[in-house]
């Protein structure tokens, strides 16, 4: 069992006791989603890496879903997939900031030797693995073009 997956158990416990219905939630569907992604997966349990990687999916969902409910004009909605939000993001490693964000861009450009916007791919290639769970992939890309 990862180390998010056991956090996760006991935090349900603590959520029960708080009565905490909105952290209980969120967890239980979290730790619903590592459990199919291990079925999914053919393993009893996932790695580490694998386990962050679905909690990063859940905040995705909850972040285009505020922006669904947003420009539906339904708040009601978006403040609780807000709320949902903030319970994910206490489980994330901390987000790079659009300067550290440029700073990697402009390392792996030197590095690659990239000379115009044709060479985002190879950039792209190089740069994810160093910004894996620190930056959304879209954020790190709208970077990288205004830097071209």
């Amino acid at each position: 069992m990862g180390k998010l997956m056991q956090s996760f158990n006991e935090e349900i416990k603590n959520a029960m006791r708080a009565k905490d219905e909105v952290k209980l939630g969120v967890l239980r569907m979290v730790k619903t989603a590592m459990n199919n992604a291990a079925i999914a997966k053919s393993k009893n349990e996932l790695e580490d890496a694998e386990e962050l990687d679905v909690v990063q999916k859940q905040a995705k969902q909850r972040r285009e879903s505020i922006d669904s409910f947003e420009k539906g004009g339904r708040t009601e909605l978006a403040a609780k997939e807000k709320a949902e939000l903030a319970v994910l993001e206490a489980y994330l490693p901390k987000q790079m900031s659009d300067d550290e964000i440029k700073s990697a861009c402009q390392t792996v450009i030197a590095k690659v030797g990239a000379k115009s916007a044709a060479d985002m791919g190879a950039i792209m290639k190089e740069l994810m693995p160093l910004v894996k769970g620190k930056a959304d992939g879209g954020r790190v890309q709208t970077i990288l073009k205004s830097l071209f």
